[in-house]
């Protein structure tokens, strides 16, 4: 079988375990790796140290695994089919908002699983070692998958694909295998667009191409463990879990593939849920509900601390304010605080009046 033949056979077997693209390039992402160290000296990265630990890593993929050649990068779509507006449903309605690649399966599960599918029918047909990552070890899966032609990083930092927009997610199998590369997609296709940069509600892009986490509404509400600065609390909105604005109004996304996985798909009705059902979760329920989901990453004190923030935004209801009240004397410091805050927030109003709370 020649290089070009496998590189072929590579990609039937990438669609059959429902991979929508593949591609190679090489290991030389030395332009990535200096915009990464500049992001890091910026402190942009806020407290997520891990991000620094392995910075000079990230660029050296044969360190990982020795005798690295290429990397074979994948996409998998993920948003839900009856999707269509996402920034309608950031509203203070009672809503929540949990950002579209959370609401089914944790990706890492299905996608790690498959590609090491993928990798052991290469090993069969080649006896080359390979090893398979899903956003599990520092890797520069968007210079990669940039590289080897599945996209361009826009303005928003995310990785955008001329014909299925930026919702999907990336995956890699770093091989000792001399595969050809494919072309890569070095033309920016952004133009004079701003309107990532513009919508942001936190003004988390201090210019294109860079994100400052420690404004991101995405790093506040899941890789922030502590409080949620005074600052972005109302700018939250009803996100609870993460935000999808920059992808939202990006009109690439018009050209948005739907998912073709059913494990992707919204779970316990999350797509539509309201606040207060979500907020009195006992520890116990947000286990059971969130078992398989990356909601679970924060943690149920998180949860808490996220919806709190929200109910502060939402509009005035007697519900809300009695939500509040029951969480008031939780257990958890940071929890207090929030509730504190949102109601607070809710102060004056009819609703908070009238139940004479």
């Amino acid at each position: 079988m020649t290089d070009d033949t496998l590189l072929e056979q590579i990609r039937l077997w990438a669609r059959e375990l429902g991979f929508q693209q593949t591609g190679v390039s090489d290991i030389d992402v030395t332009e990535h790796a200096a915009h990464l160290q500049q992001w890091l000296d910026n402190q942009y990265h806020a407290d997520m140290d891990w991000m620094a630990q392995h910075a000079r890593l990230r660029a050296h993929p044969e360190q990982l695994h020795p005798g690295t050649l290429r990397i074979i990068s994948v996409r998998m779509d993920y948003l839900p089919h009856e999707e269509k507006d996402l920034i309608a449903k950031i509203a203070p309605d009672g809503s929540a908002y949990i950002a579209r690649y959370a609401l089914g399966r944790d990706y890492h599960k299905l996608m790690r699983k498959r590609l090491a599918q993928l990798a052991q029918k290469i090993e069969t047909h080649t006896l080359h070692k390979h090893r398979a990552f899903v956003d599990s070890a520092p890797v520069l899966e968007r210079a990669f998958a940039q590289k080897s032609g599945l996209g361009w990083i826009g303005k928003n930092t995310m990785l955008i694909n001329s014909t299925a927009g930026s919702y999907f997610f990336l995956g890699e199998i770093l091989t000792d295998l001399p595969l050809p590369v494919t072309a890569s997609q070095d033309t920016q296709h952004c133009g004079t667009c701003t309107a990532c940069l513009d919508l942001c509600p936190t003004q988390a892009f201090v210019a294109p191409h860079q994100l400052d986490a420690r404004r991101c509404i995405s790093y506040l509400t899941i890789e922030n463990r502590h409080s949620i600065p005074e600052a972005f609390r109302t700018k939250i909105g009803n996100r609870i879990f993460g935000c999808d604005d920059c992808q939202a109004v990006c009109p690439w996304n018009k050209f948005a593939q739907r998912t073709e996985q059913e494990d992707f798909l919204p779970r316990h009705a999350l797509d539509n849920a309201q606040l207060v059902e979500l907020f009195l979760w006992s520890e116990e329920e947000y286990l059971q509900k969130t078992e398989g989901s990356a909601l679970r990453r924060i943690g149920h004190e998180g949860w808490l601390r996220n919806i709190a923030v929200a109910l502060g935004n939402a509009d005035s209801t007697p519900d809300i304010i009695a939500a509040l009240e029951q969480r008031r004397h939780s257990p958890s410091e940071l929890v207090r605080e929030h509730v504190e805050w949102a109601l607070e927030q809710h102060a004056g109003h009819a609703a908070y009046i009238t139940g004479s709370f």
